[in-house]
């Protein structure tokens, strides 16, 4: 077989067991016409691949991070270490958690198709610019010394700038699908949302690999750049806030704010509801866990994995070679669960099984505390990667809308998404203090303490404590439902 086939051939067959997920999604039957159904489905389809092309204009950096590995860096070590990627990850990542007290409210002031423009348009802008800094310096190019000397200020900047517009992402795509999925839908919406997130993974890791090998550092971030200009005209046509945008009637939703008809309320009482209802602060303290927890495992691996590839030799194993595809399978499989589960078990409460798959977490991180310099370990943080995308897509992608309601759905999935990330950044900014420094060798080979395996072992163990607090708080929850205005009336 060809060697380019057998690069692309798991793309063809992940999109086609895609499509197949799809269409065998169970179905809660609400009495819709086709035609509602035809364009609510053209609605969110093109709507959530721009927010997977988001995802690999996000997590490019990790792609990326092995090529600038090999630079050598100003103060002797690598261009772009450990070290120097968890503080240019972090600030990224707190400024993607800090940036919802201000697109909460805009998204639900202006509605999510602009907020969609908005931060389709800003990350392509931002992966432009990351883009033609890393060409400079990989090619030797103008401004070459100037970045060398200040890459981690430069670059954390830029990806700051990008992790802002970023940012209006999962507000934009929760706050649209608010307004034209039902309560008792949203565990299979649930279940779209992670395989969207699943799908960004795939496209970040995997095609933004293809892309490094083909094309060069460069490219890792210009190609992101042209597809969310290209799904940018496409959303500016075919996005629209509510049904009666489209020329439809608006259904009843069934959440929280469902039958209020009155005026909105300023942001502030907003915030300050939502910052005393128990239940919402709950589920976002869990995705604070899920937010440690996800990046723990998506962005380190990979590190660990290479750095250690003379002791353990999983560079070249199936998994880390194909760790986007794999992550994509393990996250469609649980938001495919969770929402199912959550739907037809449960009476559509998210808590339940949120502690069920924070259960799973629980036990692959202890296992893991043991086993992590086994060969197998790769398919185990594949398990714990499916229950926490599960529980990510079960809450930021329907709790939040269920609880905040239409109507203030940017600022809850705003708040909610925050603490994931603010969760990311206290982790990135607490592994680049713990994890083990890598350096190169006169010959350029990786040399220093990160290639002793026994030197990770502070990874899987910082997991253990996030996993069952984040177990307690999901239990806390198990019987909460939202209760609109119109049933309460």
């Amino acid at each position: 077989m060809p060697t380019w086939l057998r690069e692309f051939l798991p793309i063809v067959i992940l999109l086609v067991a895609v499509g197949i997920v799809f269409a065998r999604l169970p179905r809660i039957e609400m009495g819709y016409t086709d035609k509602f159904l035809s364009r609510r489905r053209w609605n969110w389809l093109p709507l959530g691949l721009t927010y997977a092309f988001l995802y690999m204009g996000r997590y490019n950096l990790k792609v990326a991070k092995y090529a600038f590995e090999d630079l050598p860096g100003a103060d002797g070590g690598v261009m772009m270490g450990n070290d120097a990627f968890g503080v240019i990850f972090g600030v990224g990542t707190l400024v993607y958690g800090l940036s919802f007290l201000i697109n909460g409210p805009l998204t639900d002031r202006y509605g999510g198709r602009f907020s969609i423009l908005l931060g389709a348009a800003g990350a392509a802008i931002a992966n432009l610019l990351m883009g033609l800094m890393s060409w400079s310096l990989w090619k030797q190019g103008p401004g070459c010394d100037l970045f060398a000397r200040n890459f981690v200020l430069m670059f954390s900047v830029l990806y700051a700038l990008n992790m802002y517009f970023q940012s209006f992402g999962a507000v934009a795509i929760v706050k649209v699908n608010s307004g034209w999925f039902h309560v008792r839908e949203r565990g299979v919406f649930g279940a779209i949302f992670g395989i969207l997130i699943s799908l960004g993974i795939y496209f970040a890791f995997d095609w933004s690999g293809l892309v490094l090998k083909y094309f060069g550092l460069a490219w890792v971030f210009l190609v992101p750049a042209i597809l969310l200009v290209g799904f940018w005209l496409i959303d500016v046509f075919v996005v629209r806030n509510h049904p009666s945008d489209a020329g439809l009637e608006n259904i009843a939703l069934g959440d929280a704010t469902d039958g209020d008809d009155g005026p909105r309320l300023p942001a502030v009482k907003v915030f300050s509801k939502m910052l005393r209802n128990p239940i919402i602060m709950t589920i976002a303290l869990i995705e604070f866990c899920s937010g440690w927890l996800r990046q723990a495992i998506m962005q380190w691996y990979g590190s660990f994995a290479k750095q250690t590839d003379a002791v353990l030799g999983l560079k070249d194993s199936f998994v880390n070679e194909n760790w986007g595809m794999l992550l994509c399978v393990a996250g469609i499989l649980g938001g495919v669960v969770a929402g199912t589960i959550s739907d037809h078990v449960f009476q559509s409460r998210r808590g339940p099984v949120a502690a069920l798959l924070y259960g799973v977490m629980l036990i692959g991180a202890l296992v893991m505390v043991f086993t992590f310099m086994q060969p197998w370990v790769g398919w185990l943080v594949i398990v714990m990667s499916l229950a926490v995308i599960g529980v990510h897509g079960m809450l930021s992608g329907t709790a939040s809308m269920d609880f905040g309601g239409s109507k203030n759905a940017g600022i809850a999935v705003g708040l909610i998404d925050g603490f994931v990330y603010l969760g990311t950044g206290l982790m990135s900014f607490t592994y680049t203090r713990i994890l083990p420094k890598e350096q190169l060798s006169e010959t350029g080979e990786l040399i220093g303490p990160a290639t002793d395996p026994a030197n990770w072992k502070v990874w899987p163990i910082s997991m253990v404590p996030l996993a069952l607090i984040g177990l307690l708080l999901a239990w806390r929850i198990r019987n909460a439902k939202p209760k609109s205005r119109g049933a309460a009336a």
